[in-house]
Parts: C-alpha cells; sequence; structure tokens
C-alpha cells in the first residue's frame, strides 16, 4: 500500500535547527517535528536569557510554552490542519520537576477541549537552549 506524502515548511513556522522540514503528511496524518519556542528569522528564543558565553541564565517556562504552542498552531493551519485534529503529542521537558504543573496549566489552556493523547518526558538536553519542545501527530481531516 503506497500512502500519499507531502512535505511542509510553513512561512511563520521557526527556521528549523536541522535539515528537516516543519511537518509532513502521510495519508489522513500530518506528522510535526519537533517544535520549540523560537520565533522565524529571530535569534532570540522567546522567554530565555542567555548569559555572555549563551548558557541559560534564566528563562520563563511559560513564556516558552505559550509560543511553542503558536508555532504549532500556525503550522497545523498551513499545512491544511486545524488544531482540533490534533490526535498525541509528545512533550520534552528540561527540568519536569521545576516546569511540569506550568506546563499543564498551559497545556490545559491550549488542548482541555480536543483531549489529545499525551506522553510527557524529561530530557537532559535539547538541541537548542529551550526548555520545552512539542512533538503533534494531527489528523488532515
Amino acid at each position: 500500500m503506497s500512502l500519499e506524502r507531502e512535505t511542509f515548511m510553513s512561512d511563520r513556522g521557526p527556521d528549523p535547527a536541522g535539515p528537516y522540514p516543519h511537518a509532513k503528511r502521510v495519508g489522513d496524518f500530518l506528522f510535526i517535528s519537533g517544535m520549540g519556542p523560537r520565533k522565524r528569522g529571530q535569534k532570540e528564543i522567546p522567554g530565555v536569557k542567555l548569559d555572555e558565553n549563551g548558557e541559560v541564565e534564566s528563562y520563563d517556562f511559560e513564556i516558552q510554552c505559550r509560543a511553542v504552542f503558536e508555532n504549532i498552531k500556525n503550522i497545523l493551519e498551513d499545512a491544511g490542519s486545524s488544531w482540533e485534529n490534533i490526535v498525541d503529542v509528545t512533550a520534552f521537558l528540561t527540568d519536569i520537576r521545576a516546569d511540569f504543573q506550568t506546563f499543564n496549566k498551559v497545556y490545559g489552556e491550549y488542548l482541555a477541549d480536543v483531549k489529545p493523547t499525551r506522553t510527557t518526558v524529561e530530557v537532559s538536553r535539547l538541541p537548542t537552549p529551550i526548555a520545552v519542545e512539542l512533538k503533534v501527530v494531527a489528523t488532515m481531516e
């Protein structure tokens, strides 16, 4: 069985940190690459303060979360899907003990009505100096 495939790059999505697209449609599903809070064309990361060596000095986790959700929303729309079509979310947090409660609060504001399945894991580091990244699967309905 051969499923139709299409790759998407959003004009509103952040510049990828590597050689990958923002999303890929396979059949009726849209797979969004791991997204952080960065904004297209900006070096500064929303909610992150770096020291002179480029190390994280402090961060506002809630600002990062909201920026990530906005990136996901924009990519969904640009690929022809929508927020309501999200079926699964994988969340990567760099400090689950400190940030899990805030993540749940913000996640609930954005996705309580959609009710996708979710996995949340702590990772020691993400490719850029961010504290949260989401991997999302949605339908194309």
